[in-house]
């Protein structure tokens, strides 16, 4: 499957990031993103601009560069999760 927004490749710096409320149905609102932080340690359960589905255990107030498209509800336990664009 094509990634259709290949943003996450650029190697730029995140210039601005947004509030993350975990949902199974609804991506993010600024598509997919650079980064992911969470302020309180857990599992974060993702899509990936793919398609594909993964559960990455994260550590509180550590960026994560990873790409997601959403964040799910299912199986997500950390908290206050941030998405840096």
């Amino acid at each position: 499957m094509a990634i259709p927004n290949l943003k996450h490749l650029s190697g730029l710096p995140a210039v601005d990031g947004v509030a993350v409320t975990p949902s199974d149905t609804v991506d993010l609102a600024g598509g997919p993103c650079l980064g992911i932080l969470a302020t309180a340690a857990g599992n974060i359960a993702i899509v990936f601009p793919s398609g594909n589905s993964l559960t990455i255990p994260v550590n509180a107030n550590t960026v994560y560069p990873f790409s997601a498209k959403r964040v799910k509800s299912t199986g997500t336990t950390a908290t206050g999760i941030q998405a840096f664009y």
